[in-house]
C-alpha cells in the first residue's frame, strides 16, 4: 500500500509523542505499555521510510517491552498488611515523604493523631506499597487516606484491601466504608473501586465485588 510522506510523518510524529508521554508515567505498567505503542508505530514508521535500522531498533523494544509485561502479567504477588498505632514514627514519616503526592490526591488530608483510626501498611511482596488509614464511627470506617506508592498503581492493592481483606474491616463490626471525593484523580478512583456518591461523600459495602479494575 502506497502511502503519501505526510501520512507517514504522522505516524512517527505518533510514535514519538507516545515515547516521550511514556516517560512521564510513575506506573512502570502504564509506562511499559505506552512504550510498546509508540516503538509499534516506530517500526512501522521505518519500514515505510526503508529505514531498516530504525525499523529493527524500535522492533527490538517493542520485544522487550512485549517480555516484561508478560512477566509482570505471570509474577504472582504476595500481598499482606502491618498494623500500626496511630502514632507510629513510621507512619508519621512515610505520610510526610509521600505528601506532595498525598495533596495530589486528597488536598485536604492532615494526619491527626486518634484513638479510634485504624492505620495500616499494605506490603507487596513485603515492600511498603501503600497505606490505609480510616477512623472508626460505629459500623462505618470514614477514609482519611487510602494511598498507593506510584510504582504500584495497578489497582492489586486495591482490591486486597477492599475485597480479600475484608474479614480485617468485619470483625470490628465495620460495614461500609466513607470517603472524601478528594480530586477528580481520586474521585475516578474510588467509582472505580465500586463507591458510590451519596452527597458529597463515597460509600461503599464491605464485601461488594470490584467490577471494573480490567484496566491499568
Amino acid at each position: 500500500m502506497n502511502m503519501h510522506p505526510t501520512q507517514i510523518e504522522i505516524i512517527g510524529y505518533i510514535g514519538s509523542i507516545l515515547v516521550a508521554f511514556s516517560l512521564t508515567m510513575k506506573s512502570l505498567l502504564r509506562l511499559r505499555i505506552i512504550n510498546l505503542l509508540g516503538a509499534s508505530f516506530f517500526t512501522a514508521y521505518g519500514v515505510l521510510l526503508r529505514a531498516y535500522p530504525v525499523a529493527f531498533l524500535n522492533g527490538l523494544i517493542v520485544c522487550i517491552d512485549l517480555y516484561y509485561l508478560f512477566e509482570m502479567w505471570r509474577q504472582k504477588d504476595f500481598f499482606t498488611f502491618m498494623e500500626v498505632r496511630p502514632a507510629s514514627d513510621y507512619l508519621r514519616t512515610f505520610v510526610s515523604f509521600y505528601k506532595d503526592d498525598i495533596a495530589r490526591l486528597i488536598p485536604n488530608f492532615v494526619h491527626q493523631v486518634e484513638d479510634s483510626l485504624i492505620c495500616f501498611f499494605i506490603l507487596r511482596n513485603m515492600v511498603p506499597a501503600g497505606v490505609f488509614i480510616a477512623k472508626v464511627e460505629g459500623e462505618e470506617a470514614h477514609i482519611k487516606l487510602d494511598y498507593v506508592i506510584p510504582n504500584y498503581c495497578d489497582f492489586k492493592v486495591a482490591r486486597f484491601i477492599f475485597e480479600e481483606n475484608s474479614a480485617f474491616f468485619t470483625q470490628r463490626g465495620i460495614r461500609r466504608f466513607v470517603s472524601e471525593g478528594g480530586s477528580n484523580v481520586h474521585r475516578r478512583y474510588l467509582e472505580r473501586m465500586g463507591f458510590v456518591k451519596n452527597g458529597n461523600k463515597y460509600v461503599r459495602g464491605i464485601g461488594h465485588q470490584i467490577f471494573q479494575d480490567n484496566g491499568f
